[in-house]
């Protein structure tokens, strides 16, 4: 149904944001990570610091980007997940965490990546 087919996209966007970052010199941890409290798209590792990060797709970027749709309520899941995800697997919970929005979009038929490092922040 229209469920998996907007399921399937999301998994599609996702794997070329993972590519992006990957051919920036990232490495995947995780994908899709659920937690209770919320899920986070990519877990990425950029030298020692962990991006938790946020996909988000925009069919056309008129409209300001993708970036602007992270609420602050889903900026709070995305955290509390990322929480979640230091406590089961991190031995020092000291690692430099960032948060980034990786938001794609297309002009005239090429696909836009627009990367933002540091989009929010763990309050």
């Amino acid at each position: 149904g229209a469920m998996t087919t907007s399921r399937q996209r999301g998994n599609h966007w996702e794997l070329a944001a993972e590519t992006f970052l990957k051919n920036r010199g990232l490495r995947t941890l995780e994908r899709n990570y659920q937690a209770r409290v919320g899920e986070i798209d990519l877990i990425m590792m950029e030298g020692n610091t962990l991006v938790f990060t946020e996909v988000r797709y925009r069919a056309d970027d008129t409209h300001g980007s993708g970036a602007d749709t992270v609420t602050r309520a889903k900026q709070q899941r995305i955290v509390r997940a990322a929480g979640n995800f230091l406590a089961r697997y991190s031995d020092s919970c000291d690692v430099p965490c960032r948060f980034d929005v990786i938001s794609i979009g297309n002009q005239e038929g090429r696909t836009l990546f627009r990367w933002i490092r540091n989009a929010f922040h763990a309050e």
